[in-house]
């Protein structure tokens, strides 16, 4: 990630967006289905990762290590930045558990 593509405004929570982004883009075939979406609350922040159904598994990895590597990465800069990051994957379509909608 050079310079011209950090955003100017240097928050640490568009930062670590900006930095699994092009990580997770990098990894894809389809990377114009990739997308980034942060859910702050005041001490952390979970980045929530959504991509195509036929890349979940380049981004997963095998037995799941690429997952845990981005995750360690963003573990290694919580530390540095001093809040804490989580990441969420998820299918392109899939609701994050908790948030289903319930039929009545």
């Amino acid at each position: 990630m050079n310079e011209a593509t950090l955003p100017a405004s240097g928050d640490p929570s568009e930062l670590m967006k900006q930095l699994v982004l092009e990580v997770v883009k990098a990894l894809v075939d389809q990377p114009e289905d990739v997308s980034v979406e942060l859910i702050a609350d005041r001490e952390s922040t979970v980045i929530r990762l959504r991509v195509a159904h036929q890349d979940i598994g380049k981004v997963i990895g095998k037995q799941g290590r690429t997952a845990r590597s981005l995750r360690t990465i963003l573990g290694a800069a919580s530390m540095k930045l001093h809040h804490r990051f989580s990441l969420d994957i998820l299918e392109e379509g899939e609701q994050p558990r908790g948030e289903q909608s319930r039929a009545t």
